[in-house]
C-alpha cells in the first residue's frame, strides 16, 4: 500500500526541448514520438493528473545553450523547482560558467552523459575531478547517467570528492529486458554505501522490453534499489518524454508504486517527495 493523498509528489527527473534549437544527437530519427518538442505546456495536464506539484528538468542536450534554454523556461514555470543543466566539468573556467548559469535562473544540479562516453575512466580522470570539485564547492548536485560498468567509479568519486552529492539517474539502467541482475546488484551495493549517493526509480520502462514489460520485470530491480539505498535515498523520476517509448506519464508513476513495494505515509512522503527535496536543496521553493 502506498499513501499519496498527504503528498506533494516530486518528479525528480523530466526533459523538455525544442527541436527547432537544439540537436540531441543522441536521438535516433526513427523514434518518431520523441522527435517533436515537449515544452512545459505539454507536461502540464499529466502532472495535475496525478498530483504533481513540481518537478526537476534534467538536460538532454550537451550544450550551455540547452542549459540556459531549461534556467529561463524553469524561471517562467511555477511547477519547475529546478533544473539540472550541463557544463563542460573539464574547462577550467567552469567556475565561472556554474556561477552564470546560477544567476540565470534555480540551478540545483549538473548532469554529463557519461554513459556515451567512448572512455570507461572518465568519470574519475583528473580534470573531471577537480571540475566536479567546483560543482560540490556551490552544493550543487552531481547526477550520474552511467551504465552498470561505470557504477564502480562511484568509489573513487566519493572519495575524491567528498562533499559531492550525487544522483544515480535511472538505477544506472540494469538489464530489465534480459532480467539479469549481476553484476549490476552488487556494483549498485557498493555505490550505495556512500551516504552522499542517492538514486533515482526512473527510467526502468526503457530498460525493459518497451510492448512486453510488466511491473513483475521491474520488482526484483527495484526492490534490490530500496534494499541497499533505503526509501531515505530512493526518489521517484518520470523520464517524460523518454518514457513514451514504453509507456504513458501514468504508467510510468503506476509502475513505481507498484513495484516499490509497501509503504506508509513517512516512506510515501520520503520517495514522492522529501528524498528529492533533501538531495536538491529545494526546501526554499517548495
Amino acid at each position: 500500500m502506498v499513501m499519496l493523498e498527504q503528498i506533494k509528489i516530486i518528479d525528480s527527473h523530466h526533459h523538455l526541448w525544442d527541436l527547432s534549437k537544439f540537436e540531441y544527437p543522441w536521438m535516433p530519427a526513427e523514434e518518431g514520438i520523441l522527435r517533436r518538442n515537449y515544452l512545459p505546456s505539454d507536461l502540464e495536464p499529466y502532472i495535475l493528473d496525478i498530483g504533481v506539484g513540481g518537478t526537476i528538468v534534467v538536460q538532454a542536450d550537451q550544450t550551455i545553450g540547452e542549459s540556459e534554454f531549461l534556467l529561463l523556461t524553469a524561471s517562467q514555470t511555477s511547477w519547475i523547482y529546478g533544473v539540472v543543466a550541463w557544463v563542460d566539468v573539464r574547462d577550467h573556467n567552469v567556475g565561472n560558467t556554474l556561477d552564470k548559469l546560477l544567476a540565470t535562473g534555480p540551478l540545483v544540479g549538473i548532469r554529463h552523459q557519461v554513459e556515451d562516453e567512448v572512455d570507461d575512466d572518465w568519470l574519475i580522470r583528473v580534470e573531471t575531478l577537480e571540475g566536479l570539485k567546483e560543482v560540490a564547492k556551490r552544493g550543487l548536485v552531481f547526477d550520474v547517467l552511467v551504465k552498470p560498468r561505470q557504477l564502480k567509479h562511484i568509489k573513487v568519486l566519493s572519495e575524491a570528492v567528498s562533499d559531492l552529492r550525487m544522483v544515480i539517474d535511472h538505477m544506472a539502467k540494469p538489464a530489465i529486458a534480459e532480467g539479469i541482475l549481476q553484476p549490476w546488484s552488487e556494483d549498485i551495493a557498493n555505490a550505495a554505501s556512500y551516504e552522499n549517493v542517492y538514486c533515482k526509480v526512473s527510467g526502468l520502462v526503457t530498460e525493459a522490453d518497451h510492448t512486453g514489460w510488466s511491473t513483475k520485470d521491474l520488482r526484483p530491480f527495484v526492490n534490490h534499489a530500496r534494499d541497499v539505498f533505503g526509501i531515505d535515498r530512493l526518489m521517484w523520476g518520470s523520464d517524460w518524454p523518454v518514457c513514451l517509448l514504453a509507456s504513458t506519464y501514468k504508467g510510468v508513476f503506476d509502475a513505481a508504486v507498484n513495484s516499490i513495494g509497501h509503504m506508509d505515509l513517512v516512506d510515501s512522503q520520503r520517495f514522492f517527495e522529501g528524498t528529492a527535496k533533501e538531495a536538491y536543496s529545494l526546501d526554499k521553493v517548495c
